[in-house]
């Protein structure tokens, strides 16, 4: 199984404490702020700001904290002013890796990025170094245990222009044009086919294996080490742990 999603699957054995909880929270505020930003406030004409609410009221995200997050991102309140940043490099076992940032403050956070990858015996990489690896993609995740019918659910999603379909475990992958991944989803709950998560994503045009046990523990310690900052939002990567011994590294 491939990175981002096989690192998904790992975290779901760990328990979700109130800082995990915070850290979650600040993420999914900097989303919807971003993208009020720079779509405007009003998610009727604007994907982007439709989905991160969506992604917020689906992990309890407070109502008026996402009324707030919008305000500030159209300007209606003060707030600080976010930026976007991407940072790319080379982690344990040669995976490329990208981290997609959110800050007020770049020079703190490429500092914090790049420790990270230090202290894991990585290192940071100029621009485009690793970006060329990755395409980028609408992703759908839909749970095949409430969805059986693999063959209906096929149907449908290629119905409602999705560019490919597989099954990755007890999950269905559903792959966009990024500017369709809104209109797909909303067409597959049409047809009463819930997403358990749609997000822009980097898709990986290959993989690396990674069987090495050290390898793959220090990987995934530095994946949560980024994860775990707040200015990162997401950390995508081209690891392959398919054929690699994991017990141990759920608990």
């Amino acid at each position: 199984m491939a990175g981002h999603s096989k690192w998904k699957n790992i975290k779901h054995y760990k328990a979700v404490t109130d800082a995990k909880r915070g850290v979650l929270f600040t993420k999914l505020i900097r989303e919807i702020t971003m993208a009020a930003k720079l779509g405007g406030g009003d998610p009727a004409g604007n994907a982007r700001l439709r989905l991160a609410i969506d992604a917020g009221r689906s992990k309890s995200l407070p109502r008026e904290n996402i009324e707030r997050a919008i305000k500030n991102g159209t300007g209606e309140l003060k707030g600080n002013d976010i930026q976007e940043a991407t940072y790319e490099g080379y982690g344990p076992g040669g995976v490329a890796l990208i981290v997609d940032t959110m800050t007020d403050n770049p020079t703190r956070t490429v500092a914090d990025v790049r420790h990270k990858f230090s202290r894991a015996g990585g290192n940071l990489g100029t621009p485009g170094s690793v970006a060329f690896m990755f395409d980028k993609k609408g992703q759908i995740e839909i749970d095949a245990q409430q969805h059986a019918d693999e063959d209906a659910t096929l149907e449908a999603a290629l119905e409602a222009g999705a560019e490919d379909f597989r099954r990755d475990e007890d999950v269905y992958v559903v792959t966009t044009d990024p500017a369709s991944l809104y209109a797909v989803k909303s067409a597959l709950e049409a047809k009463g086919i819930t997403a358990s998560e749609a997000e822009v994503a980097m898709v990986p045009k290959n993989t690396v294996p990674v069987t090495d046990k050290n390898d793959i523990a220090t990987l995934f310690k530095l994946i949560e080490a980024l994860e775990d900052l707040d200015d990162v939002q997401k950390v995508w990567g081209n690891f392959d742990v398919a054929d690699a011994d994991l017990e141990g590294l759920e608990a």
